[in-house]
């Protein structure tokens, strides 16, 4: 994981850092989230792979998000059922020995307060 996930084609973003103001509530995880949240796409984004560049995508309007790396892969199971510590014990499995528990909550963070997620 790192934090150079996400790059916007229009160049307003890029990295995973996470703005002030953009975490809700207590009991926040370290990465900036609450662990029972259950993340989901906002209703103008799409989730899509582009096959011939081989990078998944947020479809947005008037512009195109390229999701790098794992990305793609963590936003998949942001489907509202799943709480943010369901989703890292489940990378967890997938990829031992990377920080998942430090880096995804705050990749999620960072999608949130771009209001990719809601």
């Amino acid at each position: 994981m790192t934090s150079e996930a996400v790059r916007v084609t229009d160049g307003g973003v890029r990295g995973g850092g996470v703005r002030e103001g953009g975490v809700h509530g207590g009991g926040v995880h370290e990465g900036g989230v609450r662990p029972d949240w259950r993340p989901a796409l906002a209703r103008s984004v799409i989730l899509r792979h582009d096959r011939v560049r081989d990078v998944d995508l947020f479809v947005l309007p008037e512009r195109v998000v390229v999701l790098r790396g794992s990305a793609g892969s963590i936003v998949a199971l942001c489907d509202g059922e799943r709480e943010v510590a369901a989703i890292v014990e489940e990378l967890e499995l997938l990829h031992p020995g990377a920080s998942v528990a430090e880096d995804v909550p705050r990749f999620l963070a960072a999608l949130r307060a771009e209001g990719w997620l809601r």
